[in-house]
């Protein structure tokens, strides 16, 4: 019978169970694209990321919720980096060329105070309007339309995954949501697969810039990202774009509300036009289980 070990790592703390945990399986050569899929919903984190031999870069990522693949996950990129290095695979104070869906990426691992940080260059933003009904998507987070921010528009962004950006008028409306996250697809009828990531301006931590929430598509099998470093990306992206925010760093928090405490750093800088988002976390590991295949 065939196994895997998946590692259970937690990134954005440096605290066990209080980060965002991605399973990684180290061998992820040996299984096939059904075995992978298997092994993420077996594991059951939101995210299982599998590293394998690249042909163009120094290393292969891809990365599996419990229901399908996606392109890119920058959680399990922090925690996936962070494992290499606590082993001994890779080097810190080093830059490594990735290889996903979404692109060959350039991740720098850095030591802090004894610690390994990884930072990802993420994809150039992009933005879309959206079109779908306001009230049906404040219902489908149990809220209404009056908690949505007055002045900052609702939209689609990515760098690298498409996220609906959803701007709160306070932290209050944060800690009131009770998603259904079956009923985005209807809602988010020009991306039907994308997830909704609600922010506000409002913070717990006196140092966090940004507050935020993850809420997963429905096709992914989970409901909510504990803290999320691609759409906090975006979310940066989105306050240089439209709300006036000039800062060059953002520290964001996120999973307040499920009993969590994670933190991303976000650095935007911009080069003919163009922004450049980098995320910075850490990692710490948690657990390790070993899986048998059917």
């Amino acid at each position: 019978m065939k196994q895997a070990d998946v590692l259970k790592y937690e990134a954005f703390t440096d605290v066990p169970d209080l980060g965002n945990p991605a399973g990684i399986v180290l061998n992820g050569d040996d299984y096939s694209d059904d075995e992978m899929q298997m092994i993420a919903e077996m594991a059951g984190y939101n995210e299982t990321s599998f590293l394998c031999q690249s042909g163009e870069a120094d290393l292969k990522i891809r990365y599996f919720t419990p229901g399908h693949e996606m392109n890119l996950c920058g959680h399990a990129t922090v925690a996936s980096l962070y494992a290499l290095i606590e082993k001994g695979k890779l080097q810190a104070d080093q830059t490594y060329q990735i290889e996903t869906k979404a692109g060959i990426l350039p991740v720098k691992a850095v030591k802090r105070k004894g610690r390994a940080y990884i930072t990802l260059k993420q994809a150039s933003p992009q933005f879309l309007p959206f079109t779908g009904d306001k009230e049906k998507l404040a219902a489908s987070l149990g809220i209404t339309a009056e908690d949505f921010h007055d002045e900052l528009p609702i939209v689609y962004g990515s760098t690298g995954i498409w996220t609906l950006i959803v701007p709160l008028r306070s932290l209050e409306a944060s800690r009131n949501m009770v998603p259904d996250n079956t009923q985005f697809p209807a809602i988010l009828h020009d991306l039907p697969k994308a997830s909704v990531h609600p922010f506000s301006l409002e913070t717990i931590h006196p140092e966090s810039d940004l507050h935020g929430r993850h809420f997963s598509s429905p096709f992914s099998g989970t409901t909510e990202d504990p803290v999320t470093g691609t759409a906090s990306g975006v979310m940066a992206a989105y306050m240089r774009q439209y709300g006036g925010s000039g800062a060059e760093w953002l520290t964001i928090e996120q999973g307040q509300e499920i009993g969590k405490d994670g933190k991303v750093e976000i650095r935007i800088t911009e080069e003919d036009g163009e922004m450049n988002i980098q995320m910075t976390g850490t990692a710490v590991f948690a657990e390790s289980i070993n899986l048998q295949l059917p």
